[in-house]
């Protein structure tokens, strides 16, 4: 008995050690560069209060809400907003016009970005490069009013568009009364304003490729172009994915402010979208519930497709985020 009683204590004395082992490099770690941890507080902070505390709000979907009842004090009525929201008749246009609109985009925005970025990354003249990529970079801090302003006075009838239009024979029309004409101006809007900025990722990315591979390449009588198909776009191909795969995570988020400030009835046919109509629904027809349950049935389907995105690009890439 008293050799059994000896053999837990020594167990108990090895396993109190393999704990201090495991457990003593967090603390040191974190006595060492507690400066460093406080840093993080306000990011989580940020992150607690805006982003995961009002997620209570969303039950709301689910209820009758009054503002004067409060969020537990109003009705509860389970789907019947959800129910709703598939029942009306223009449901399908939404969906049409918000995957259309973030198609294009992701697909004529990532094309025009990776080229942008190619073309700042093979130019020598350095002092040339900073201007030309400034340049390109100052319309992201253009306000959205101010942009959305300036392509309005474009689409008149005697605008820049209808100008340049005119020299091959079309007659002058205010664009934005035209239904076919609104996602490629709002497309042409997001390229001068997002192509500078959205290609820094793309840049630095090319940036950290090895010269000595170009050398190489040069020696084995490579030119530029070959360089970029073989050595370029094969070296950013894991940023490539993993922006591609955070771009279709936000595939129905398609932004409101600049369409609202654009678009009217007379183009809804093509304009309107989910976060608009959700705009419409909440703060325009105050009814908090319903646009709640259609903004919560749009998250869940961009989680999906980012979930869909992550699983197929790990299967074929090798490349994900989790």
């Amino acid at each position: 008995m008293s050799r059994f009683m000896a053999r837990m204590r020594a167990n108990m004395r090895e396993s109190k050690i393999e704990h201090r082992a495991n457990t003593t490099p967090w603390k040191k770690d974190l006595k060492k560069n507690w400066g460093l941890y406080f840093f993080i507080l306000p990011v989580i902070a940020y992150y607690l209060i805006f982003c995961y505390y009002p997620m209570y709000g969303a039950t709301i979907a689910f209820r009758d809400y009054s503002p004067a009842k409060g969020i537990l004090g109003s009705d509860w009525v389970g789907l019947k907003n959800f129910v709703s929201f598939f029942s009306y008749p223009d449901v399908g246009r939404l969906f049409r016009n918000t995957m259309i609109m973030s198609i294009v985009g992701l697909v004529v925005g990532r094309c025009a970005s990776i080229t942008l970025a190619l073309m700042f990354h093979e130019l020598r003249w350095k002092r040339f490069k900073k201007v030309t990529q400034t340049i390109s970079i100052f319309p992201h801090f253009i306000s959205v009013v101010v942009t959305c302003t300036i392509f309005m006075q474009f689409c008149m009838t005697d605008g820049l568009f209808n100008v340049i239009l005119g020299w091959f024979g079309a007659e002058p029309k205010n664009l934005l009364g035209i239904p076919g004409a609104f996602v490629p101006i709002r497309q042409i809007m997001h390229l001068w304003q997002g192509m500078g900025w959205n290609c820094i990722i793309m840049l630095a990315a090319m940036s950290g490729v090895d010269q000595q591979i170009y050398e190489a390449a040069r020696l084995d009588g490579c030119g530029r172009i070959q360089q970029m198909r073989y050595i370029t776009l094969p070296a950013i191909s894991p940023t490539r994915v993993l922006t591609l795969i955070m771009s279709i995570g936000t595939l129905l988020s398609v932004g409101h402010e600049d369409i609202i400030l654009l678009y009217n009835p007379a183009i809804y046919e093509t304009a309107d979208v989910i976060s608009t109509y959700v705009y419409r629904k909440g703060l325009v027809e105050f009814s908090f519930s319903y646009s709640t349950a259609v903004g919560l049935v749009n998250s869940v389907l961009n989680i999906i497709l980012l979930l869909l995105a992550n699983k197929i690009a790990k299967t074929v890439s090798e490349t994900s985020l989790l």
